[in-house]
């Protein structure tokens, strides 16, 4: 008998995230709300512009049924707490959120949008921005910290920034926002507010939680004050701050108590931007398991009748079904998977889960939008690229036949890629089975979301009707019998073997060995180079229970790596590994490893010694092939070796242009 696939009605796979729910004057057509985000692709005015608008545009496109836009901030004198921000009281903002509320409606979402201010960090250096600060430094009450001064914010001003979100609210929703959220956690203005560290004030606003939330209940009853009795307000607020300076999890639960017939929604969230060993909480590194702080928001609805919504990390429809069928949340709110793929909601919906794009949690995106004030995604080559990406012809405009060599990431993107556009495409993969070193990248315990996006890729090879030849290795001879249009090289790299005497013993295995064959390796197990293979390896190595040591020639391991993924990664490699920094490997002996420091000579013993220095481009072979075709694209890592990244938007990008 004839299998057939199972065939569902839209969203019957999953019924709780996809009923309709209301708050206030709008009815949600399912459970999934883009959270708020907020790349700098601002002016310097603070104003939207066209690549800002066609980034949130894409994400309603997408099916989700609120798109939010994060800190806007609403007095932009004192609350600027980034480099460039949208700024809600910069003359001439009005037409950019018109424009994007627009875009957002015409695209099947409702706009909802975050009013924010900085507290202190207004005028202070910030994990968000290093230029053009505030002129003071204004927070609950005066502190010197190391990045300067804090002055206690005069009640005058106060009642000015309470009117300023009032004003705020009205304008967005004159510009056609359907709703408004108030930031209250991470530590900005009233997170800092609420704190019984930070808020040392003696009169009103001070001492007791009552007092402590009154600066944020007054702002909140101005925002309702300003957009009507039915207007949906959100509240983004800590479950906990799970910092010594902040909120435990039942002060939290008593703030909500105090607000919730206030508002029409909860945002429970938690943690504080500016602790570093917290930012990895508050936006999950893939150290923490799927949903980490789902329990916060599922235990603050217990104490009121407001709907809830949860954050972080969430990725799976199926998990997202879960939560909110067992009632621990009202709504899901996604952030970064919404970067990986902002049609989420949409495959989920027309049960098309298995070709969901899931997101590496490897923090890209927040490291770009530090470093271009732009944004990109590791797994998604048009994050960041959708407005120019609106006026493509994807469609090619006659057929070629395409010869792929090699079915690493590269090579499948660009088969999917090329076979999109409608060329007859041929994968050629050297080994048994496509992939290439995503499986090694992917082989630690922590890295699951690597072997999920190589499966994804592979499934979508499948579907594509591309020509997939394993167990073949693209040869000059195989390029002149195919005879391609064009050829696209993506025959990966090779590790790095250095010239260390002793490095052929046997005790030596090389990364990508030791990463797929733990069993190889020893009790005392050595890592030659603390780059992010080597950092990533020693904390794998040790959840086996190895005992590991890293040897590094530069001042610190991981230094390449972007400063967010850096910040939950080097507690993890600390906890881990013995670090030897700017130490030089000498020789490979007997008992272990002879290493140089400072002029002094040590050995380091091992049972076992993993190469992990590094990989080189084949040059050699890639100009062999590439001088057999008229139009060839060099892609990955033989073009040069870079982060899943690199390879991802390289092959995109090469194949649009056949």
């Amino acid at each position: 008998m004839e299998n057939k696939k199972q065939c569902f009605r839209k969203g019957e796979q999953y019924p709780h995230l996809f009923s309709p729910l209301r708050i206030g004057n709008i009815r949600l057509k399912n459970r999934i709300i883009a959270a708020p985000t907020s790349p700098s692709m601002i002016t310097t005015e603070g104003h939207f512009t066209k690549e800002m608008i066609a980034y949130l545009e894409e994400k309603a496109l997408g099916g989700a049924s609120v798109v939010t836009y994060g800190e806007a901030i609403v007095h932009s004198a004192t609350g600027k707490s980034h480099n460039k921000q949208l700024q809600l009281d910069s003359f001439g903002v009005k037409q950019g959120l018109a424009e994007c509320t627009r875009a957002i409606h015409n695209a099947g979402a409702y706009a909802n949008i975050q009013l924010s201010h900085g507290g202190k960090y207004g005028g202070l250096a910030s994990v968000g921005g290093d230029q053009d600060c505030c002129n003071v430094a204004y927070g609950p009450s005066h502190e010197i910290t190391p990045e300067g001064e804090v002055f206690e914010m005069p009640k005058e001003l106060i009642l000015e920034i309470v009117e300023s979100y009032g004003k705020a609210a009205k304008l967005c929703k004159d510009c056609g926002f359907d709703m408004v959220q108030v930031h209250a956690a991470h530590g900005w203005l009233f997170s800092q507010f609420l704190s019984p560290v930070m808020n040392q004030r003696t009169d009103e606003f001070g001492g007791s939680l009552e007092n402590r939330a009154r600066f944020m209940i007054m702002a909140l009853d101005a925002v309702r004050k300003a957009v009507g009795p039915h207007f949906p307000i959100e509240l983004r607020l800590s479950g906990d701050d799970m910092t010594e300076v902040g909120l435990d999890l039942n002060a939290c639960i008593e703030v909500a108590k105090m607000v919730e017939d206030k508002i029409n929604l909860f945002n429970i969230s938690c943690g504080n931007h500016e602790d570093p060993a917290m930012f990895c909480r508050t936006h999950p590194s893939s150290f923490f398991p799927r949903g980490v702080n789902v329990y916060l928001a599922a235990e603050i609805k217990k104490h009121v009748k407001t709907p809830v919504a949860c954050v972080g990390s969430l990725n799976n429809p199926v998990h997202m079904e879960e939560i909110i069928a067992t009632g621990q949340s009202d709504f899901v709110e996604i952030g970064r998977a919404l970067l990986a793929d902002p049609y989420l909601p949409q495959k989920a919906f027309e049960g098309k889960a298995d070709d969901i794009t899931p997101c590496l949690r490897c923090y890209e995106c927040f490291g770009e939008t530090s470093k271009s004030e732009t944004v990109k995604c590791s797994v998604n080559p048009t994050m960041g690229q959708q407005f120019p990406e609106k006026s493509k012809n994807k469609v090619a405009s006659y057929k070629k036949k395409v010869l792929i060599a090699g079915g690493g990431p590269a090579g499948m993107e660009a088969a999917i890629t090329a076979a999109e556009k409608g060329h007859d495409v041929t994968l050629v993969e050297k080994f048994d089975k496509l992939g290439g070193n995503l499986y090694p990248a992917g082989a630690a315990y922590f890295k699951k979301d690597i072997i999920d996006f190589c499966n994804v890729l592979i499934k979508r090879v499948e579907n594509a009707g591309i020509s997939v030849i394993l167990n073949t290795e693209v040869t000059k001879e195989y390029v002149k019998e195919f005879k391609p249009d064009t050829l696209m090289v993506a025959i990966g790299s090779k590790e790095l073997v250095p010239p260390i005497k002793g490095i052929d013993s046997p005790k030596v295995i090389m990364a990508i060995d030791a990463e797929l064959n733990h069993d190889k390796l020893g009790e005392k197990v050595v890592i030659l180079g603390g780059g992010l293979v080597g950092s990533e390896a020693a904390i794998s190595f040790k959840h086996d229970g190895k005992e590991c040591s890293i040897i590094e020639m530069k001042n610190d391991v991981s230094e390449d790596v972007n400063s967010f993924y850096r910040g939950g990664l080097m507690v993890q490699v600390e906890n881990s590994a013995t670090i030897y920094r700017n130490t030089m490997v000498k020789e490979i002996v007997p008992s272990g490893v002879l290493c140089t420091r400072n002029g002094e000579e040590f050995i380091i013993e091992a049972d076992s010694i993993v190469c992990a220095l590094g990989f080189r481009a084949p040059y050699d072979k890639v100009d062999e092939l590439c001088d057999l075709v008229d139009e060839y694209y060099i892609i990955g890592d033989c073009k040069n070796v870079g982060q899943i990244y690199d390879a991802i938007n390289n092959a995109y990008y090469s194949a649009m242009m056949i």
